[in-house]
């Protein structure tokens, strides 16, 4: 039996064997082959470190092989050399890639894998993968002959080009770095970006291992830092880490742990009146200071899909999400590449920007991590549409609501803050964040809004 849950807003991912066994991922391909057959049938793939990727890749290759598409593979490579394919042409093939997947659970735990879909250089998320599960499920009996052929490129041997070539100004950089790879897949290009431009660097857990056997790889979890953060203390002047596929990128100072808004804020300096696009979790000061500066600043719904997609839209120049996921649409391509953000942060240092002198010059303002609530997948988003009710008349002691952003979930604006609720596309869980720039107000918005969403409980349970 096939499982709905697999089919998620952003992307396909499941337990290996349980969900995401051989019957089901190739019907995956061969229902995708389809759709990338009618674009020209030429799909580029490649695969995170864990020990089933290259499992999935074959079963996939059969479905797509079964649709009549011709199947590239670029082997174990980081998410944003995938998703680079769709972009440079692959030096030993005549036709055009039309499309991408990428085996990669990213940063869930060893048991999960799943596949990031771009077709014609636009993600394949939401309505359409819930789509293509129906269909899926509708067809679960179908039967995939075993046909694995594939053509091997070298996009990752064309990314390192890249990056070397585009940034060659770096060449010879001697600021003290040191990264993390967290055993995920960024080991397999940043090494070689770094020793042919001849920077300064010492990593550790570059060695692609798919069990994570140092530390859970992903660096939005402060405890997952401890580790360079204490090699950047006795060895380094500024550190980077990354997630299981290298699409999303912390950035430490000895100060601070720079957020993806802040690290738009940075970014936003070197660019000319830019459009930025931050998700609805990011900090008031980004929106307000990057208005301050020339910028256009636009809110817009959490998620990489949906970020790649409103850039497209906008022709935005850079778009962010807290949790690190950074996109460049200047000088790049409009997406997220965590190895493309150290050699732009890497950059701005080359230039003289300090970054904890330009942090600490924005205004203080407090705010809480992402505070979970536990719900369901079937009573979170009826959740949400109750506190936006509730919230139509609330309770006496809520603080005065200057105006409610809706993009995605509930973004309350009051007098000297904001708090948030919005449902996750990916877990069963409230997503709450909180932020003033009064400490004790932080905490005044958590309860009064945790207690809204106490009463939407008893009315939807």
């Amino acid at each position: 039996m096939i499982k709905k849950t697999i089919f998620r807003e952003y992307d396909i991912r499941g337990i290996f064997e349980k969900e995401l066994n051989e019957q089901s991922v190739k019907l995956i391909g061969y229902f995708l082959g389809k759709k990338i057959k009618v674009l020209g049938g030429v799909v580029a793939i490649g695969y995170d470190a864990r020990t089933h990727s290259p499992i999935l890749r074959d079963y996939l290759a059969s479905g797509l092989n079964f649709a009549g598409c011709k199947v590239l593979d670029m082997g174990m490579v980081a998410t944003p050399v995938n998703y680079f394919s769709n972009y440079v042409q692959p030096t030993n093939i005549e036709e055009q890639v039309n499309s991408s997947i990428m085996i990669t659970g990213s940063h869930n735990p060893s048991e999960y894998n799943g596949f990031k879909i771009t077709l014609d250089k636009a993600p394949f998320f939401g309505e359409e993968i819930y789509a293509l599960g129906d269909e899926i499920i509708a067809n679960s009996s179908m039967q995939i002959p075993t046909n694995t052929e594939r053509i091997a490129i070298e996009s990752k041997k064309q990314y390192i080009e890249y990056m070397v070539k585009n940034f060659s100004h770096l060449k010879g950089f001697d600021k003290k770095i040191v990264i993390d790879g967290g055993n995920g897949v960024v080991g397999t290009v940043i090494t070689d970006i770094f020793d042919a431009l001849e920077l300064n660097y010492k990593g550790i857990y570059l060695e692609p291992d798919g069990t994570f056997p140092n530390h859970h790889p992903d660096p939005s979890v402060e405890s997952n830092l401890a580790d360079i953060k204490a090699l950047l203390e006795k060895e380094g002047e500024i550190a980077f880490a990354y997630d299981g596929d290298a699409d999303r990128i912390a950035v430490l100072t000895h100060k601070y742990n720079i957020k993806g808004d802040q690290m738009a804020l940075l970014y936003a300096m070197k660019m000319e009146n830019p459009i930025v696009i931050g998700e609805v979790k990011c900090s008031q000061v980004m929106y307000d200071e990057l208005e301050r500066r020339g910028a256009k600043a636009i809110m817009y719904k959490t998620g990489h899909s949906n970020l790649k997609v409103k850039m497209r839209e906008t022709n935005a120049d850079l778009a962010c999400e807290v949790s690190g996921h950074i996109f460049f649409k200047h000088r790049y391509f409009g997406y997220d590449d965590a190895i493309y953000a150290t050699l732009r942060m890497l950059e701005l240092l080359q230039d003289g920007v300090n970054l904890d002198e330009e942090l600490e010059s924005l205004p203080k303002v407090y705010s809480t991590e992402e505070i979970k609530v536990a719900t369901t997948d079937e009573e979170k988003f009826v959740l949400i549409d109750t506190i936006k009710k509730l919230l139509k008349n609330p309770p006496s002691s809520f603080p005065k609501i200057v105006d409610i952003i809706d993009v995605d979930g509930v973004r309350i604006n009051f007098e000297n803050g904001w708090g948030l609720v919005r449902a996750s596309n990916t877990t069963p869980v409230l997503v709450t964040r909180f932020e003033s720039t009064d400490k004790d107000l932080v905490k005044m918005y958590e309860d009064e809004v945790n207690r809204v969403i106490l009463e939407a409980k008893k009315m939807v349970g």
